[in-house]
């Protein structure tokens, strides 16, 4: 199957400041970890870098004038009320550039849904794309523009049913908003839950209204789920819907802050663990339009994305890392040279309590939305 990596330099060029966890390094971190496994130069495999979307294809879900208030203190004006738009704060900084960067990770999930739409390659990841939590009128959470509703829109525009499936630790509110009573898109969010963990939505009796209902699908996972306990409850929710629904194309996010170390949540995956499940979500995917996502710590963000593209590609990458980028990642504090985690120690009370809590929400999710699935 022929491929695509979108990927930009010029995402380097921004930053959210020195304090702020998103950390634009991890996107040159990733593609160069990539580039050391030869994952970028694979024959059937195509790297392309995006332009900007324009104005009007952002306008497609975000306000006019969000977009202008978003453009304005892009160039350094002071905009009195901002902060009405989620600008400003400590989680969604003005920094110079914020209209140009958001234009150009819109433009390259566009375009990963392009080419696949377009027959081109059956597969694309933009590991800088996944912005999940932006609304119309609002930044929030990171996210200034929503670029995995943008590419959503496009893909219905060509008439596609589309699964978007979301493993991010925190809940793909925007994407739930945007499609929330649209029986053409079922999303499926697999997240820490949100009375632990921003943006305190994603629970299970959220399921869509009016044509949507049942078409609106969360999982909430309390703290320290570990693989398999993620992996029971992906396997007895994802699989049966995916097949129920029958979708032209999966759009997923894989954001990867659902590793055991990523400083903001506490789910308690690893690396192998968050790669099984990508081989899984290719498995069940007609085509595949994958975007990156959360993740905080640079390390795993790097090695978690490189173990995507080659689960996307059908390559089994060896378990040592290569020696080119271990002095790189060792500077972000890895120490260790290998790709996969070792063992962690989870308390047996600990993981009895989260494989408890999993089994009851499968169970809701069973309950309510299976049948309007037609699912036993």
């Amino acid at each position: 199957m022929k491929t695509a990596l979108i990927h930009s330099d010029q995402y380097g060029r921004f930053d959210y400041g020195p304090e702020h966890p998103l950390r634009m390094e991890r996107l040159g971190l990733t593609w160069r970890l990539m580039e050391a496994s030869g994952l970028t130069t694979l024959p059937h495999a195509r790297v392309l870098a995006p332009d900007p979307a324009d104005e009007e294809a952002l306008a497609r879900f975000h306000t006019r004038e969000y977009l202008d208030v978003l453009k304005a203190v892009s160039a350094g004006l002071k905009v009195p009320g901002a902060a009405r738009f989620g600008l400003g704060y400590g989680d969604n900084p003005i920094f110079p550039g914020v209209w140009e960067v958001s234009c150009l990770v819109a433009g390259g999930s566009l375009l990963a849904a392009k080419l696949v739409a377009d027959g081109e390659v059956g597969r694309a990841f933009h590991f800088a794309g996944g912005l999940h939590h932006a609304m119309p009128a609002r930044a929030s959470g990171f996210c200034y523009i929503d670029d995995p509703v943008l590419a959503i829109l496009s893909l219905r525009e060509r008439g596609w049913r589309v699964a978007y499936v979301d493993i991010d630790a925190h809940h793909g509110d925007g994407v739930q908003f945007a499609f929330y009573r649209d029986s053409g898109v079922l999303t499926i969010s697999t997240h820490e839950r949100g009375d632990c963990l921003f943006p305190g939505t994603g629970f299970v009796e959220e399921l869509g209204e009016g044509p949507g209902r049942g078409y609106s699908v969360n999982l909430p996972l309390d703290p320290f789920t570990d693989d398999e306990v993620y992996a029971q409850g992906f396997e007895a929710i994802v699989p049966p819907l995916i097949r129920a629904f029958k979708p032209d194309v999966v759009v997923a996010q894989l954001g990867i802050d659902s590793h055991r170390t990523d400083p903001l949540t506490h789910l308690a995956l690893s690396v192998q663990g968050f790669a099984l499940t990508v081989k899984r979500i290719v498995e069940l995917a007609p085509r595949l339009v994958a975007l990156g996502g959360g993740g905080y710590d640079l390390p795993n963000v790097a090695r978690a994305w490189t173990a995507a593209w080659a689960a996307m590609n059908g390559i089994e990458l060896p378990a040592k890392l290569p020696a080119a980028v271990r002095p790189e990642l060792a500077r972000f504090g890895f120490r260790d040279g290998s790709l996969w985690d070792p063992p962690a120690e989870i308390p047996a009370d600990t993981r009895r309590q989260a494989q408890g809590y999993c089994r009851s929400q499968v169970e809701a999710i069973r309950r309510t939305i299976f049948p309007l699935h037609g699912i036993a």
